[in-house]
């Protein structure tokens, strides 16, 4: 039986870009050194009065119109973030009171770039039982509040944004619509890898990104690679039944890399890292609605959706649209 299904899609940008060229004026890099390891041309910035749960609020209304419902529906809002608008009460209760559904769960799930596919497993689990019948699951992050602008190697590589889906408790539908296999996993011996130097209990500061690139990149490529044949093999797929993957933007390499270990085309990949860099989070969701809203996703489509982040954390999902 297929799990919930994804009625609709949404995104939401800061108004500020800055490319490559400005970033170079700031620190010391080129615009030719970042896209030649990254393939990153830009990325968007928040401005002091945008935050996560604004993105996050924009991003769920952009959803629910694409849905074609009211928010009064929603039941349950789950919304992933590295980076909340204040360690507490979570960023989702702000995306609920703002969009006038206030009575029903909402909390935030913390997975770092992983997140959205924690989020998305957990409110097709709620679905599941009966606990809601519609859910927003949103990734949403401000990143360039925990950069370190003098680290070339951590604040070229990430941006701010949200994205949303609006998930639909499973019907039986006929064209079989939903998430048919998720496998999530997580490795904290791996902790020190890709971090942030702070926090509420340990320095009572917000601390920095920090991270050991090439290390990173070699556990993304098979802890990515092995996450997806784990998901094919539950669900009975192969490679070439797929019709697009949706990563997380983290590298242009690693999505390269990926791709080639598993046989998939590259035209099946959704890149969108060259315009919006690392949102963390919010990178699978986003990505996903700009690959709907181009044409590119189309409804029957089987989708791919995966991630690796901080934790370590990483996953994979699939879903017929």
């Amino acid at each position: 039986m297929s799990g919930s299904r994804i009625l609709g899609t949404g995104s939401a940008l800061p108004r500020r870009v800055v490319t490559n060229a400005e970033l170079a004026t700031r620190v010391d890099t080129s615009d030719e050194w970042i896209t030649a390891r990254t393939g990153i041309r830009q990325r968007y910035i928040a401005e002091p009065d945008e935050t996560t749960s604004s993105l996050a609020i924009a991003a769920a209304r952009a959803a629910l119109e694409d849905a074609g419902i009211e928010p009064g529906s929603i039941g349950l809002i789950v919304l992933a973030t590295a980076t909340p608008d204040q360690t507490f009460p979570a960023t989702a209760t702000k995306v609920q009171a703002a969009l006038g559904c206030n009575g029903g769960i909402a909390f935030d799930v913390a997975a770092v770039c992983s997140g959205f596919l924690y989020a998305l497993s957990v409110a097709d689990s709620m679905l599941k039982t009966g606990m809601a019948r519609r859910a927003l699951v949103i990734g949403a992050e401000t990143f360039s509040r925990i950069l370190d602008w003098e680290d070339r190697t951590t604040c070229v590589l990430f941006g701010d944004g949200a994205g949303a889906v609006v998930l639909e408790a499973p019907g039986g539908s006929a064209d079989g619509a939903g998430i048919l296999g998720t496998r999530l996993h997580a490795d904290g011996a791996q902790h020190d890898l890709l971090y942030v130097d702070g926090g509420p209990s340990t320095t009572q500061t917000t601390g920095h990104v920090r991270m050991r690139g090439p290390e990173v990149f070699r556990h993304a490529v098979v802890n990515l690679s092995d996450v997806l044949k784990e998901v094919l093999e539950e669900t009975g797929v192969s490679a070439e039944d797929i019709d697009w993957v949706v990563p997380h933007q983290a590298n242009a390499r690693i999505l390269d890399a990926t791709a080639r270990k598993l046989g998939i085309s590259p035209d099946k990949v959704v890149v969108t890292v060259q315009d919006h860099a690392n949102t963390s989070a919010a990178s699978v969701p986003l990505a996903l609605d700009c690959a709907r809203k181009d044409g590119r996703i189309k409804p029957g489509d089987l989708v791919m959706l995966e991630a690796m982040g901080g934790g370590f954390t990483w996953g994979a999902s699939l879903v017929r649209m």
